[in-house]
């Protein structure tokens, strides 16, 4: 690695960075995004994957984790003072790493006969990041989401996600209408208003599951076009958080096929 002090935030690298942090057409223009914490990058090089660059702070690149970093890369490492560091991370008091990737291209196409999970208008980054983390956890491997949702790798939803990421694929801005047809497996939406438990479904073969915003819930469209079910709630609560609801919803799909 190559180490190299940058003081001002008027650096065209920090401005660089900035731009990726907080601007969701500026990675979009420049097809790259920003890791953020020693864990997403290790789990980006265990992938065998390219950084970029990296920022980070003077006491920061003493940690062990950057012994382990160091072994995989060799490009750039910029020193920011801790102030300026502070103002561009999103994660507070972490040990101070911040690398940029270039956007993963794919030429995968969607396989409409894999468990597959849609999410439809999901804004809430945590929410999103947790979902993929569930799903890629119980072995679903392909994500597909409609415009208005969080972009999948904005740095709040990577971080979110803990390296999820990077074993599945992933489809954005996927119009619900021109898909959900051509799936010849069942579909799932969660209602709180549908009589249907889930744990009275048979859940062993492939299946779709979408879960919808986190105020309106899915779809008219969605509802129209898969089968309703139900979380039961013998507490009486209203609704459950979305990434709480697919998650049980993931796992006993797990536990049937166990």
């Amino acid at each position: 690695m190559s180490i190299i002090y940058l003081e001002s935030k008027d650096n065209p690298k920090i401005k660089h960075l900035r731009g990726l942090i907080e601007q969701q057409a500026f990675r979009k223009k420049n097809r790259q995004t920003v890791l953020e914490g020693t864990h997403l990058c290790l789990s980006w090089l265990q992938q065998q994957r390219k950084i970029n660059s990296i920022f980070t702070t003077e006491a920061a690149l003493k940690h062990p984790d950057f012994d382990a970093i160091a072994a995989q890369y060799t490009g750039h490492v910029f020193i920011l003072a801790e102030s300026l560091y502070r103002d561009l991370s999103t994660l507070g008091t972490s040990l101070a790493c911040l690398a940029i990737i270039d956007l993963p291209q794919s030429s995968q196409a969607i396989d409409f006969s894999q468990d597959t999970l849609i999410l439809e208008n999901i804004q809430d980054p945590g929410n999103v990041g947790t979902l993929l983390r569930s799903a890629a956890a119980a072995n679903i491997k392909q994500v597909i989401c409609t415009k208005g949702s969080a972009s999948l790798w904005s740095p709040r939803v990577l971080r979110a996600g803990m390296g999820a990421h990077f074993s599945l694929y992933t489809f954005e801005n996927v119009a619900l209408d021109v898909v959900l047809d051509q799936f010849k497996i069942p579909v799932y939406v969660t209602s709180s208003h549908e009589a249907t438990s889930i744990y009275d479904q048979d859940l062993t073969q492939p299946c779709v599951w979408i879960l919808g915003n986190e105020g309106q819930g899915v779809s008219d469209y969605a509802l129209a076009h898969a089968q309703s079910v139900t979380i039961p709630q013998p507490g009486g609560q209203e609704s459950l958080n979305v990434a709480i609801a697919g998650s049980i919803c993931f796992f006993e799909m797990v536990r049937q096929r166990l």
